[in-house]
């Protein structure tokens, strides 16, 4: 039976969708207050751009896309009655029509219990599909009513139920409370939110950015918000959340494409090996690095003289020793002091004559003297990041040189590389990318003859979401806390998926290599999962059991669901793999065709995927091929079937998986059974599991 005000509240949704075209039309008008013709001023210019600045922006803020605009409605025992949803939308008379779900008000909506209803003696959600009201849900507050339940259950259980489509979709109207606790936690000092899979961390955190940009929206608009993920596909998986909630300015990016702010021709497309990731990614690169830059800091290695005019000028070892030792006593930054060192250069060169000519005749005399040139560049080279890693990758005896007792023989060995290609070819890896960023910290910008930086500084941001963060490496922590204004932070991640080589056993190391601020950080704990079914997550438990036993395992709030399939191939002689193949193929077309059109994930070790891609490809099946981090994701998911390594599915969220051989998957990862962990928690509704090996006893009880 449909609920008696729903035409009632239909037309209060298609009033507040017609004050909302009007405030698209009237920022549209905003454009034409300007108007600059040939010949124009300076000040009618930028008025202009200022002008078309502020209508992109508030255009952007008023775009739903499809989403609904009011989702629920707050009643309040003081007669007030407020509609929550994306965002505000106001009546001739300011009136509001629409409350924006970050607004102070709107937090009974998303808090309130029977123990404590905060005012409320009704909630309303409703369920609708983009402006069309399709049902309506009510929870009714009194003092006899101690109802400890989720907020909205239909409406949270008819959301988790939907399809997904390669997107990750905003929560926005049904979070829970110890979500919105989470989004609203103040903006000051370090944020830690560990979660389970299914717990909706990433959303939580990305509803928490816009929330902080709403609440404070001076100054963090002009400071920026930096949002960091793990890969480009999980980018491209979440960035529709943001502007459906009315934050289109926050800035989604990689590590890499942090570095290209920087630099924009180092090409970072080369795959990781394991080994050498897994030290370029240890601390101790710090001394590493400092030591590969002081050895190109250096006393000339023989007595320089060269002629001037008719007299002979000349510098020795020892004053070009002084001359270094007092440059790096001076400067921070390596490059900063090429103009001291030249400078003292010159000055050393006068002074050996008994006339004791102008430094800076001398120096112009002699600039372009070969000798001289090659002289300074051994002393003291101006150096770029990727000079200096391509030199001391390139020669053994930098390396060992500047791994002294930082690095094992091994170790060290393992970073070589050949030097050939010219510098615009060379390629790097993605565990080469703080590394470069660590470089440019101690390096600097090259300077100008008018001591103007040729390069840019570093950008730092007001706050910054890093998510995944178990995975990243000190090195990379190093990175991310570089680009912190004031050491306000969200730490997004789960210590039982850190899959990474080195990845941090608990957060105390996370929080060793970033910015060190007087007021503790505050840990908060999401312990629902919301999006794994039971079957699945009880499944999934046994595993993070033995791969993390000191975390508490999530509880599921959806108790029923379908139980995993477990499909065993039998070796055939002479085809086994043939045969693993062809019948994981036939299985992803069997769970497609059960999820009715919804999504599904084949997961499987990176030593199977070019062989499931070609049968695949054989039989006709539309999908996509999720790449490597370390290459360009040309586009989002794919909507119906996804093909992956399991080192790309973290943090994605399908309505099926099918995980193929998960003994193999133990062995090739380096933290094999976080890895399996990670695989196993994926779906929100099916799961199915195909091997042709011994299934891992852990699977197996």
């Amino acid at each position: 039976m449909a609920h008696p005000e729903i035409a009632a509240e239909q037309a209060h949704i298609d009033r507040a969708h017609l004050l909302l075209d009007e405030a698209r039309e009237r920022a549209q008008k905003l454009r034409g207050m300007v108007e600059v013709g040939r010949g124009g001023t300076t000040q009618a210019r930028y008025e202009r751009d200022a002008i078309e600045g502020s209508v992109q922006n508030r255009l952007g803020q008023l775009q739903l896309g499809s989403a609904s605009l009011i989702f629920g409605r707050i009643d309040l025992d003081s007669d007030d009655r407020f509609y929550i949803g994306r965002l505000a939308v106001s009546d001739e008379r300011q009136e509001p029509v629409v409350v924006d779900w970050r607004a102070p008000v709107a937090e009974p909506f998303y808090r309130a219990t029977g123990r404590d209803p905060m005012g409320l003696i009704r909630r309303r959600h409703f369920v609708s599909r983009g402006r069309e009201l399709l049902d309506i849900e009510d929870e009714l507050f009194d003092l006899d009513q101690l109802d400890e339940g989720f907020q909205g259950h239909g409406a949270l259980l008819a959301a988790l139920d939907q399809n997904r489509d390669g997107q990750l979709r905003d929560i926005v109207a049904t979070i829970q409370g110890e979500q919105d606790e989470i989004i609203r936690d103040p903006l000051k000092g370090m944020l830690i939110v560990q979660g389970g899979p299914g717990t909706g961390k990433t959303v939580v955190a990305l509803h928490r950015a816009a929330y902080l940009l709403y609440t404070h929206r001076f100054p963090l608009e002009g400071q920026g918000v930096l949002v960091v993920g793990p890969n480009r596909l999980f980018l491209r998986y979440i960035e529709q959340v943001l502007p459906s909630l009315g934050e289109a300015g926050v800035y989604l990016t990689v590590l890499a494409d942090l570095l290209k702010d920087l630099f924009e021709d180092v090409r970072v497309t080369l795959p990781d090996n394991q080994g050498s990731a897994a030290v370029k990614g240890s601390e101790r690169m710090v001394s590493v690095i400092g030591h590969a830059i002081k050895d190109r800091e250096r006393a000339l290695r023989d007595d320089l003289t060269v002629g001037f005019g008719l007299t002979r000028l000349r510098i020795t070892v020892n004053q070009s020793r002084e001359i270094v030792r007092e440059a790096r006593r001076r400067y921070r930054r390596h490059n900063a002091a090429r103009r001291y060192v030249e400078k003292e250069f010159f000055a050393a060169l006068a002074k050996s004559h008994n006339s004791e000519p102008d430094p800076e005749n001398v120096q112009y005399r002699l600039r372009r003297n070969p000798r001289v040139i090659e002289a300074l560049e051994w002393m003291w080279p101006v150096l770029t990041p990727a000079q200096l890693l391509r030199d001391l990758y390139g020669s053994e005896a930098l390396l060992a040189s500047a791994a002294r007792n930082d690095l094992l023989e091994q170790e060290w060995i393992a970073l070589s590389r050949q030097r050939g290609e010219s510098l615009t070819d060379y390629r790097w890896s993605d565990a080469d990318v703080p590394l470069l960023d660590e470089a440019y910290a101690g390096l600097g910008p090259r300077l100008d003859r008018d001591r103007k930086a040729r390069d840019p500084e570093l950008r730092t941001f007001g706050h910054i979401v890093v998510d995944e963060t178990q995975d990243h490496t000190p090195m990379a922590l190093r990175m991310i806390a570089r680009r912190s204004l004031n050491g306000s932070m969200t730490l997004v991640g789960d210590i039982a998926q850190a899959t990474a080589p080195g990845a941090a056993a608990n957060w105390d190391q996370v929080l060793n290599y970033l910015p060190s601020r007087t007021k503790e950080p505050r840990v908060r704990e999401l312990t629902l999962s919301y999006r794994i079914p039971a079957p699945n997550l009880e499944l999934a438990n046994k595993v993070l059991a033995l791969a993390a036993p000191d975390l508490a395992t999530p509880k599921a709030v959806r108790s029923v669901g379908t139980p995993p399939r477990v499909i065993r191939v039998e070796q055939e002689r002479m085809s086994s793999d043939h045969d693993l193949v062809q019948r994981s193929v036939a299985l992803v077309e069997e769970e497609s065709d059960a999820l009715g059109g919804g999504s599904v994930a084949v997961i499987a070790p990176q030593s199977l995927i070019d062989r499931i891609d070609s049968a695949l490809q054989a039989r006709g099946i539309d999908y996509g091929r999720a790449t490597t981090a370390s290459r360009n994701v040309s586009g989002p998911l794919h909507p119906k079937i996804a093909l992956m390594p399991v080192q790309l599915v973290k943090g994605l969220e399908l309505d099926g998986t099918v995980v193929i051989e998960p003994a193999t998957m133990l062995e090739e990862e380096p933290q094999g059974l976080r890895a399996l962990y990670v695989a196993l928690t994926r779906s929100t509704k099916r799961l199915a599991i195909i091997h042709e090996r011994e299934l891992p006893a852990v699977l197996r009880n």
